[in-house]
């Protein structure tokens, strides 16, 4: 039966990536549940696909920030945009931060089966068990057994499951007795507790906040919906929130002690909000929309709120909403120059199988990108 140097579980981002930086002298395949590669990448950013930031740094990243800092610093945000320079992709930014494919996701997809076409694609394969005996991987799959004296686990998490997304990744690792959390959805919009039923009332509205939640500040859009709160600010946020307070800044922007200053206008006229929240909000924190300067100092400490409004969450909108998963194989179970289990020789993980989220805005295609090439520069030096 064929052995295979390395067989990638996985037509992701971070598989076929590690792929194409693979020396070609390697008998390679790349198995993967769908009909098609990188279906992912395929949807994301509404079929533009947001591949990475302006900013880059571990900061951006709820994982270990030694494995972070390494994976980061082999395959940065400047290697990324010169390997999409070189391959005659020019990626657009938008919001001043974000790099988006100008046209359509297909233009890094296409690069990705170029740079892949050595390997050999099996796909609508499901796999199903994995053993290794004799330094040899067995992959059962629901076609057949394929072997392997190399594997690459890149199956990604849970979200997504409509494009064939599971945790089989885990699975496998488990099998092995390497260490994992359970995946949790992330970059997901949050539900409400009773006190906060007032902000579904809002639903289909959006407004520029500041979340703090544990030491980050997420600054980004925040969107009301009827089953709770979402947007960019909120996904993000969600990254960090486990369970507790948060708080949001409705007015980050300007003051609100300056805006109330004396005057006729009523509260609600001069908070640069859209009226229909401005009353809403004041209504929730018990304050009367009256003159300006009829406010008390009563008032005045309600008023406070509007910049510090703390309050837990119920939870939230679950894996079909996610974009991401958190958890994964534990940085301590991988050495970080390879990706490779400390348990298993010749075994690896990599994007977001690995115990490693980024926030919304490009971040978990960067981790991809950059584990995947990581790993296969080391494989080339050391198989």
């Amino acid at each position: 039966m064929k052995v295979y140097d390395i067989i990638i579980l996985g037509a992701g981002a971070s598989g076929l990536m590690c792929a194409s930086f693979l020396d070609k002298k390697f008998k390679i395949a790349i198995v993967d549940s769908n009909a098609k590669v990188a279906q992912k990448l395929k949807i994301s950013g509404g079929g533009k696909c947001n591949i990475t930031n302006v900013d880059v740094s571990v900061d951006n990243f709820e994982g270990e920030i030694e494995l972070i800092s390494k994976v980061l610093e082999s395959f940065s945000r400047d290697d990324l945009l010169e390997f999409l320079k070189v391959n005659n992709v020019s990626p657009v930014i938008r919001k001043d931060r974000y790099y988006f494919c100008k046209n359509s996701s297909d233009e890094i997809i296409n690069v990705l089966k170029q740079k892949t076409k050595n390997s050999e694609l099996i796909l609508n394969s499901k796999v199903i068990d994995l053993e290794k005996k004799d330094n040899i991987f067995n992959i059962k799959t629901n076609k057949t057994i394929l072997k392997a004296k190399k594997l690459i686990i890149a199956t990604g998490a849970k979200s997504f499951a409509n494009l064939g997304a599971s945790d089989i990744g885990l699975k496998l690792a488990k099998k092995f007795d390497i260490q994992v959390k359970e995946f949790t959805p992330a970059l997901v919009g949050l539900t409400l507790q009773k006190d906060q039923f007032w902000m579904k009332e809002l639903s289909g509205l959006s407004i520029y906040v500041h979340i703090k939640v544990q030491n980050k500040t997420l600054k980004e859009d925040m969107l009301f919906a009827h089953k709770g709160i979402s947007g960019p600010a909120i996904l993000s946020a969600s990254l960090y929130w486990k369970r507790g307070l948060m708080s949001i800044d409705f007015l980050p922007n300007d003051n609100i002690f300056d805006l109330v200053k004396g005057g006729k206008k009523l509260i609600s006229s001069v908070m640069n909000l859209p009226k229909r929240f401005s009353k809403a909000l004041l209504l929730a924190l018990n304050i009367p929309d009256i003159e300006c300067k009829k406010i008390t100092k009563e008032i005045q400490e309600k008023l406070k709120l509007i910049h510090n409004y703390e309050f837990a969450p119920a939870g939230n909108f679950g894996f079909t909403k996610a974009e991401v998963c958190s958890g994964g194989v534990l940085a301590d179970e991988l050495i970080y120059e390879s990706l490779e289990s400390k348990k298993i020789k010749d075994l690896h993980f990599l994007g977001e199988i690995v115990d490693v989220t980024g926030e919304l805005g490009g971040y978990n295609f960067q981790w991809a990108f950059s584990s995947a090439v990581m790993c296969a520069k080391n494989i080339n030096t050391s198989f």
